[in-house]
């Protein structure tokens, strides 16, 4: 269940965003960095916090499926009818922008993405301030996603961004993102809402590679990345595998740990394992082990979206290692 911040932190989080400042805002994916979307300074201080590349586009949260129609310049029947059936929810629509939209938002693209959060504290937010909120994930650019308040607060400690408390995330990823600006609908990044659902809906998707289609969030090799090492093992591989015995390795797992193995056992269940995934890779990277080696979770469309960030988690981690 949700945690309720309260009347006073609510408003004292829409008069920061009305002053053009940040705040981290509760979503039932992860916490988001949000700023008013209309104002592109307080949308350049998302990324000059998050250390954010200009030209990395931002996901705009509207307070109604009708705002829709402020930030597209056309709306497809296809948004129309995934939005009908997912919104408000993890699903993010890519959509040609409307001339009144900021560029610094779209980083300089003409296309922009849209959500409808779900979380009731994201909805009474948007609600009382009247307005989009442009929201990022609420952590350091390639970093692990914070899907619980202590996580914003561990990236950043100061008081530049104020921290709404809603509770630990339900779904634990990141949205979907379907891009519907081009003539065929393509899937840009898996989430908790399958393609297979969307495909019933609208017909198939395109699934381009990371390189084609417009910029969107998530798309890069590296990210969601913990600052230790990061490897995947296959299931048949793990009895065998050294790190087993190792007291400096910790251990990630679907299900039970290996016998003789230290870390955390993660759900079976991909719903489960989903939400659990980023606090306890958060975990793993602040305990004492050097290295992290996550077993590689079962293949099946539930799994997608989460073998997509830990693939990406792994070549994040192997590049934080060959930093200077």
């Amino acid at each position: 269940m949700a945690a309720d911040p309260g009347a006073a932190a609510l408003a004292q989080a829409v008069e920061r965003l009305r002053a053009g400042g940040l705040v981290a805002m509760p979503t039932e994916t992860v916490y988001g960095l949000a700023a008013d979307a209309r104002n592109p300074a307080a949308v350049r201080r998302i990324f000059a916090a998050k250390g954010r590349p200009a030209d990395h586009p931002l996901i705009v949260h509207l307070p109604s499926v009708e705002a829709m129609d402020d930030w597209a310049a056309s709306v497809p029947e296809a948004a129309r009818l995934l939005a009908a059936a997912f919104w408000p929810g993890p699903l993010t629509l890519v959509l040609p922008k409307a001339a009144s939209v900021d560029p610094v938002v779209t980083g300089g693209q003409a296309t922009v993405g849209l959500r409808m959060p779900a979380h009731p504290v994201a909805q009474a937010l948007l609600a009382a301030f009247g307005g989009a909120l442009a929201a990022p994930s609420a952590n350091r650019f390639g970093r692990i996603s914070p899907t619980r308040a202590e996580h914003v607060r561990a990236e950043f400690p100061g008081e530049e961004v104020l921290v709404l408390d809603g509770g630990p995330s339900d779904v634990g990823l990141e949205s979907t993102i379907v891009d519907l600006s081009g003539a065929e609908p393509r899937l840009l990044r898996p989430g908790a809402i399958p393609a297979s659902a969307i495909e019933d809906l609208i017909g198939p998707l395109q699934r381009p590679g990371d390189d084609e289609g417009p910029r969107a969030s998530g798309r890069l090799a590296a990210h969601y990345a913990p600052g230790k090492p990061l490897e995947l093992v296959a299931a048949e591989d793990v009895e065998r595998h050294p790190g087993v015995a190792d007291s400096t390795v910790a251990w990630l797992s679907c299900g039970p740990l290996p016998s003789g193995a230290t870390g955390i056992a993660l759900s079976a269940d991909p719903a489960g394992y989903a939400q659990g995934l980023y606090a306890a890779l958060r975990e793993l990277d602040a305990g004492p082990a050097q290295r992290i080696l996550v077993i590689r979770p079962p293949a099946g469309e539930a799994w997608v979206a989460i073998q997509d960030r830990l693939g990406r988690a792994a070549v994040g981690s192997a590049a934080n290692g060959q930093s200077p």
